[in-house]
């Protein structure tokens, strides 16, 4: 039976007799039934009988037939309703606009509108670079998807993908201040996506590419990297590549192991995988072996995908030829980003010791955490509920309050480098240990140091605006 989970909370109305017992029978038929009470309030109370709010965590929605029932075995107990408190959560979506000016007469409004915003418009007009500086455009970033590659949903479309990406924004702007807002497209052609970023990209200051399928992905980044002015970066790619990174530095610190001595193994090559296996080289692991559905990419295959190609030639020097279990034996690090139950522990055996894997796979990973644990030294998954979550939320925030603190124009391999760094440092020598690996995605530092890191390489190597704030270039001067 799956675990209850807090993506199924709920709340149970029950009126019931009243009596001393009541609330913990209905506690208890509750968690007999396999759900986690949470909280139990009573909400009104008479002298015959009570209403209770029942807070739980379910495993599925199935499971909430077999709550009722179990409650109304109690005599006199009868349900009232059960409410989802995820989709409460989501009930008129989860972003807003408010002003960040006060308008408390006729002389803020014409401050901020007709007519006094014609000034600011006119010399915006003259140096279009005035826009980041006078508008929205300084601190808020576009999340655009096609709804083609939503969590482990597939093609479920740009409606349904927006309660992604509405959490994405409050993510953005829980965690690093930035106002980021949803752009769910209604077309999957390459050429229309890219032309429609172009055309709304004087808004923002940067571009979150979210949830498009690959390979289409690719060609998506790349072009509007090239193309375009400010930051564009694909989350799916490059932040699980930051903190996938993040992760494996402190795991190697763990172990006793050096980046440059050991044997990965991937098992995906998709966004995240091609990602992957370009960050780990850029970082200084010289031996990887990846593969996809057919087994480990090698140069003696055929690759129609230019990116499998890509992979096939920096990759397994040694032309090794087999499946994804054979390429284990003898690895020192799994990293799946594939599918879910495709390894074993029998699988994890094989593999050298003080063993590391990041089974990524969710909601299912490609191996159960504790079977890994049988003979690997770190395990790390997707999931919240496991020690040892890899969770890109540790690295889009920050990455992007550090590009638009400074006005940077593209993002480099050596920001996401400095960004993964970053990350692992938040781990003290005090708190590391085989199942504290990477910080929780509340650690109050991750978002500053990822931030600083990222501004720093910008600024370093003329990635970065001049200073919009120098006190050498006062307002009037601009306008």
């Amino acid at each position: 039976m799956a675990a209850p989970s807090p993506g199924y909370s709920i709340i149970i109305r029950v009126d019931a007799p009243a009596g001393y017992r009541v609330t913990s029978q209905i506690a208890e038929a509750v968690g007999e039934a396999g759900a986690q009470v949470t909280a139990l309030d009573v909400a009104e109370s008479l002298h015959d009988r009570v209403t209770v709010d029942v807070s739980a965590n379910a495993a599925n929605r199935d499971q909430l037939d077999d709550i009722a029932a179990a409650i109304e075995r109690i005599d006199g107990a009868k349900v009232r309703g059960i409410s989802d408190r995820t989709f409460l959560i989501h009930l008129g979506g989860k972003l807003e606009v408010k002003p960040r000016v006060t308008l408390r007469n006729r002389d803020d409004l014409s401050r901020a509108y007709t007519p006094g915003v014609a000034r600011v418009c006119s010399a915006i007009a003259e140096d279009k670079a005035l826009a980041r500086r006078f508008t929205v455009k300084r601190n808020t970033i576009a999340v655009v998807t096609d709804g083609t590659a939503v969590l482990g949903l597939g093609d479920i479309g740009p409606e349904a993908a927006l309660p992604v990406m509405e959490g994405k924004g409050a993510l953005f702007k829980q965690f690093a201040d930035v106002d980021a807002w949803p752009v769910c497209l209604d077309t999957k052609d390459t050429e229309e996506i890219i032309a429609i970023v172009k055309a709304i990209a004087p808004v923002y200051g940067g571009v979150n590419l979210e949830d498009i399928s690959a390979p289409r992905c690719f060609e998506i980044e790349k072009r509007l990297r090239d193309e375009l002015d400010i930051p564009v970066f694909h989350d799916d790619q490059h932040g699980t590549a930051i903190v996938v990174l993040a992760a494996l530095n402190n795991a190697l610190r763990v172990t006793g192991k050096r980046i440059d001595d050991i044997k990965v193994v991937i098992s995906g090559v998709g966004a995240a995988g091609n990602a992957i296996v370009q960050l780990l080289l850029e970082a200084g692991v010289t031996s990887i072996r990846a593969a996809g559905r057919h087994g480990v990419i090698s140069r003696t295959r055929t690759h129609e995908d230019e990116h499998r190609r890509w992979i096939a030639e920096h990759t397994n020097e040694e032309g090794f030829e087999g499946t994804l279990k054979e390429a284990l034996a003898g690895a020192d690090v799994f990293i799946g980003v594939s599918a879910p139950h495709i390894l074993d522990k029998a699988d994890i055996a094989t593999m050298n010791d003080d063993a590391i894997v990041f089974a990524l796979a969710n909601p299912t990973p490609e191996i159960e955490p504790y079977e890994a644990a049988e003979h690997a030294a770190v395990v790390a998954t997707g999931r919240s509920d496991y020690p040892n979550q890899i969770n890109n939320v540790l690295a889009f925030p920050g990455l992007f309050r550090g590009l638009l603190d400074v006005g940077a124009s593209r993002i480099t391999t050596e920001m996401l480098v400095a960004a993964a760094d970053a990350i692992s440092g938040c781990v003290t020598d005090a708190e590391l240990n085989t199942s504290f690996i990477i910080p929780s995605i509340f650690h109050p530092d991750v978002t500053d140091r990822v931030a600083a890191a990222v501004a720093e390489v910008a600024t370093r190597n003329g990635d970065a605006a001049a200073s919009e704030d120098d006190p050498a270039t006062p307002i009037t001067a601009a306008v």
